[in-house]
């Protein structure tokens, strides 16, 4: 494989600024309008999110997943509790997230505790999935070895051929992640990018500026 050399893969970033004297006091309000403004810019699945956990032994590990939900302040996504995140969040709770919209020079880190949402807000948002959707949540065994993707297809047909309700499996559902610390990153030129951390303090928050 021929080597490739990324020293001199360089962009400045020129977009916006961060003033901490403009943001609003409540993290949730400046991370909605990012938010939506990612949505606005029709970028390709602004609600993607890297989900990072760690075993009880710290071993990290990340993947993508998608914010399906804001709830009272909560980020919730959806999964299966057997999955190999669903068993590292089941021995320790502490999980990150990460958002990053590349076009809008910006990205935003968040931390904090996790737990399971009820099972009738699982259940409402199961039900609104394409049926698809939901016969591929029933169906997989999801992070667990499989000979054929044969047998993934197989299952499948099968229960979509049953016409019935797909309910919604025991093992899948939705998590909630408390936040205690969210950090916005703006890029900004010369490589000096603003960054203010929000961290809870009782039932407010507290704003710092960080350096880059």
């Amino acid at each position: 494989m021929k080597k490739k050399d990324l020293r001199d893969f360089r962009k400045e970033y020129t977009l916006a600024s961060l003033d901490i004297d403009k943001v609003p006091s409540d993290p949730l309000i400046l991370f909605d309008q990012w938010l939506e403004e990612a949505i606005k810019q029709n970028l390709s699945e602004p609600n993607a999110m890297t989900l990072a956990t760690a075993t009880p032994e710290g071993k990290p590990n990340a993947r993508i997943v998608l914010l399906k939900e804001l709830i009272h302040g909560r980020f919730v996504f959806y999964t299966n509790y057997e999955s190999q995140k669903g068993q590292e969040l089941e021995a320790n709770p502490n999980a990150a997230l990460v958002f990053l919209w590349l076009e809008l020079q910006r990205q935003v880190r968040v931390s904090g505790w996790v737990e399971k949402v009820s099972a009738e807000t699982s259940d409402a948002y199961f039900e609104q999935r394409p049926r698809e959707s939901r016969i591929g949540a029933a169906i997989s065994p999801q992070s667990r070895p499989i000979g054929r993707r044969d047998e993934l297809e197989k299952a499948f047909t099968e229960l979509n051929h049953q016409k019935e309700p797909v309910q919604r499996p025991e093992h899948w559902g939705g998590y909630q992640l408390w936040p205690e610390q969210i950090e916005f990153w703006q890029g900004r030129e010369n490589r000096l990018h603003d960054r203010l951390l929000y961290k809870r303090k009782d039932r407010s928050w507290e704003i710092i500026r960080l350096a880059p």
